[in-house]
């Protein structure tokens, strides 16, 4: 269902030398905050040490570009501003892209598509003239048009009713969706309805188990199942959305080809075409890292960031930390996304917190979605997996925790940028700390998937071991293992999946979910990919459990997501123990939902994974 207000502007990240109580206090909003709702006397009193009196005017809103051009400008070199030669550099910027953008329909109408390079081109176009425009010109007649249709119409509806009204919208949407389209060899309706059943029983668990049934707000459930099931339309149904995460996805296949140049440069063009994992994957990854390290220093992730929680924050009715955060988790992981809100977290409500791990649980992040693309999974399945965990992640935290207190960040979303001693200097800079930060993330990934994948063939020995005495054996002669234990434990969810019910498919699809769990999602891929045993999953099965494993819910990911939190905010640590395992598993069904969803949704999952392959 639509929200009832009009969309909020990001309030601009500084890069003043401000404490971060200084920037809360900058940004606040006018609403008051009370202190019984913030969790006791201490809470209230260190929230107010950090707000103050200090508020914005409902206009600053809107200004937030205005701002940000402000507060990036100091930045810029002297002669940049005396001369104001950015008005030059945006020009040729615009002009540049212009002329491309006109020459790539002439040259190109017939056997290129269209679609993406208009997008850029609009994307570029709109950044530069929103220099100049006050957002707020824009956002007046929108909210006045919103104000006087949607609002309104809204309005008519009885407010006990607009909930349940809600609810028949959507399921109409799903069923309409799912169930118009032509069936396939692989993709019959009767599995389409098993999908769409597995769908129901996750969220009326999470119903059943939510902390506060009175408390959940259906609108925020309603609307993340929505967007959820209509990005997966527009990715797996229209041509447009293929061509856009295709072309997403290509230009994130060829970061492995540019980080094999390094590698050739090391050794030499032979030992860089092997498909080794310490070869293909692991130099991706830290390219990658040091990319958005240089990304953050220009404030370009910032901005997009921002912008994408502002949607969320004002469709979805949550607050801004919560929206920023699940915004962020796809881009850059679990433990950085949690540190845009570093200022925030000592103030995050229980039901924030634990929507900040779940989303950190319910995807993965771009440096392992470069080495999950290396090891040959579908781009277009990861890709859209991350962007509907964003919505699902939402719903199912606030269905499973619904939020009870007063948030600080209700009201608006504010990225931080907090500066300290380590903070570069210059974009050379940048770029050097983001190649040495991954570096350690590299090293940590190679150490752990040794470890872990050394561990779990240690359980396997002691548990063949201990079942050859009582002549316990897999179907094909295997010994007891961890695997045939989590395949039977787990059938029962990958059933609900709307897996092939042919050819043992549910039980080899249960045994990579469980394995993903207890070790992590690198191992599971590992053995989807090169395992003969998985080779004979049906395209659909295959497509499913790459959905169901795109996430960072796992044992291990507990450990670092604990670790974050505890360091950002030593007084929480209690909370965060206590919320850590509800967040865990709420981010495991979030990402099953989107392996449901994908289930009713795709028709033609053969071609994608031939294409993926190609």
């Amino acid at each position: 269902m639509p929200s009832t207000t009009a969309p909020h502007d990001t309030v601009a990240p500084t890069t003043t030398a401000a404490s971060p109580a200084d920037q809360i206090a900058h940004r606040a909003s006018p609403a008051p905050y009370e202190e019984k709702a913030l969790g006791g006397d201490e809470r209230a009193k260190a929230m107010d040490d950090s707000v103050g009196s200090g508020s914005v005017k409902e206009g600053d809103a809107h200004r937030g570009l205005d701002i940000e051009e402000g507060e990036r400008s100091s930045q810029a070199p002297d002669w940049y501003r005396r001369y104001h030669l950015k008005h030059v550099v945006r020009a040729v910027i615009f002009l540049l892209f212009t002329g491309w953008w006109i020459a790539s329909l002439v040259l190109h109408r017939h056997d290129k598509n269209w679609v993406v390079p208009f997008l850029l081109w609009l994307a570029i176009t709109l950044r530069i003239v929103f220099f100049y425009v006050r957002v707020s010109l824009i956002w007046a007649p929108v909210a006045w048009l919103w104000n006087q249709t949607a609002v309104r119409a809204l309005a008519l509806i009885p407010e006990k009713a607009r909930t349940p009204l809600g609810a028949l919208v959507v399921v109409a949407v799903f069923l309409v969706g799912g169930f118009v389209s032509a069936e396939t060899a692989n993709n019959k309706r009767d599995s389409r309805a098993v999908s769409l059943f597995g769908l129901l029983v996750f969220v009326g668990g999470l119903w059943a188990t939510s902390r506060n049934r009175a408390a959940i707000k259906w609108h925020t459930v309603l609307v993340g199942m929505l967007m959820q099931f209509i990005i997966a339309l527009f990715v797996l149904r229209t041509t447009a959305g293929y061509d856009i995460f295709n072309f997403v996805s290509t230009l994130a296949r060829e970061l492995l080809g540019f980080a094999k140049k390094g590698v050739a440069f090391l050794t030499n063009d032979k030992i860089a075409a092997l498909t080794y994992f310490l070869i293909s994957v692991l130099p991706a990854i830290i390219f990658f890292v040091a990319l958005v390290q240089l990304l953050y220093y220009y404030h370009i992730l910032h901005w997009f960031i921002g912008k994408f929680a502002s949607f969320f924050f004002w469709s979805m009715r949550v607050s801004g930390a919560e929206a920023v955060v699940a915004a962020a988790s796809p881009f850059i992981g679990q433990g950085e996304s949690a540190m845009l809100i570093k200022p925030f977290v000592p103030y995050l409500t229980m039901a924030e917190l634990h929507q900040v791990m779940c989303s950190g649980f319910a995807t993965i992040a771009g440096s392992v979605l470069v080495a999950y693309l290396g090891m040959g999974i579908n781009p277009q399945a990861l890709i859209s997996s991350c962007v509907m965990s964003i919505p699902a992640s939402l719903a199912v935290s606030k269905l499973r925790y619904p939020e009870t207190e007063e948030s600080l960040t209700a009201g608006r979303v504010v990225v931080p940028v907090d500066k300290d001693e380590e903070a570069a200097s210059n974009g050379l800079h940048a770029f050097a700390n983001g190649t040495w930060l991954g570096l350690k993330i590299a090293g940590m990934i190679l150490s752990t998937q040794m470890c872990i994948i050394a561990f779990i063939a240690l359980i396997d020995g002691l548990l063949s071991w201990w079942g050859f005495y009582l002549n316990i054996r897999a179907a094909d002669g295997s010994g007891f293992t961890l695997e045939m234990i989590l395949g039977y434990l787990l059938y029962p969810v990958s059933f609900l999946l709307g897996v092939s019910r042919t050819g043992g498919d549910i039980y080899k699809v249960a045994q990579l979910i469980g394995l993903k769990l207890i070790a992590n999602e690198f191992v599971a891929y590992d053995q989807l990919v090169h395992n003969p045993v998985y080779q004979s999953l049906s395209p659909r099965s295959t497509l499913i459990a790459t959905y169901a494993l795109c996430g960072f819910a796992n044992i291990g990911s507990l450990g670092t997501q604990i670790g974050v939190l505890q360091q950002v905010a030593p007084g929480r640590g209690g909370d965060v123990s206590r919320l850590a395992v509800s967040a865990l598993i709420s981010g495991a069904i979030s990402t099953l939902t989107s392996a449901s969803v994908a289930g009713i949704v795709v028709t033609d999952q053969a071609s994608l994974l031939t294409n993926a392959a190609a």
